[in-house]
């Protein structure tokens, strides 16, 4: 214990304060560190079946076209890319599906970093499989590139962005059949419901095509937006300190 000063004040312990910040920065591993350790076992626990097997329809969609004698119509071709985003969205539905859920709740990490690097992981593939389906397409037939992606990101961020909410709202360890059913659900009752003024599924060519795809393009955002709102650990109770032990009472 450190003694008193000439001023008769006492020295604060700086270096023991400074040694002990000093130990936990060492003891607590660097943000690289706890995210190459994660990935090996994340990366094992993606539904790489679910997502292979719907992944693999979109190439077969999308290549149909070339083994016909005519090419498709605009209609036809942008729509067959449609059906093989929203396929493979419904794979993206089961991403966060984790049967040891429940006792991995109790890991240093929290649920936020590791839903995000599951996220992050499942990225890459998909860009890939995105390439690939949409140069399947033959090229005189293919949508513009730019606003088609537009929607298959869209899509796709939409149903990862349900996933997370439903893992966020229930405690279910597999949510993703319900999460599917509502991803489809939504996609075959939104054009139904939607006014032709704000309509989504426009054909290449049509007036509206430009002015859709900003429409696209704000609900890409908006789905980021909640999935992020929704990967936000919940918050701590708040505490209200008294000066008893128990619970402070009103009158």
């Amino acid at each position: 214990m450190s003694g008193p000063t000439s001023d008769g004040t006492r020295r604060r312990p700086a270096a023991e304060g400074d040694a002990r910040r000093a130990a936990a920065r060492v003891a607590a591993p660097s943000r690289a560190a706890l995210l190459t350790a994660l990935a090996p076992p994340v990366l094992r626990a993606l539904p790489w079946r679910t997502l292979a097997v719907t992944a693999a329809l979109g190439p077969l969609l999308t290549g149909g076209p070339r083994l016909a004698d005519a090419p498709p119509s605009p209609w036809l071709a942008v729509n067959l890319l449609r059906t093989a985003v929203l396929l493979y969205a419904l794979g993206l539905a089961f991403l966060l599906d984790d049967p040891a859920r429940h006792t991995t709740a109790t890991v240093p990490t929290g649920r936020a970093l590791r839903t995000t690097l599951r996220i992050a992981l499942a990225a890459v593939p998909t860009a890939l499989w995105w390439t690939v389906t949409l140069l399947a397409m033959p090229a005189r037939t293919r949508p513009p590139a730019g606003a088609i992606t537009v929607e298959a990101a869209a899509t796709c961020v939409l149903a990862v962005a349900a996933a997370v909410t439903a893992t966020r709202l229930s405690q279910a360890a597999e949510p993703g059949r319900q999460v599917a059913a509502a991803v489809l659900l939504a996609a075959v009752l939104t054009p139904l419901f939607l006014p032709e003024r704000a309509s989504l599924l426009v054909t290449p060519g049509d007036d509206d095509w430009a002015a859709a795809h900003d429409r696209w393009a704000a609900l890409l955002v908006a789905a980021a937006l909640a999935a992020a709102v929704a990967l936000r650990e919940p918050g701590a109770r708040l505490r209200i300190p008294s000066g008893t032990s128990g619970p402070s009472r009103t009158s």
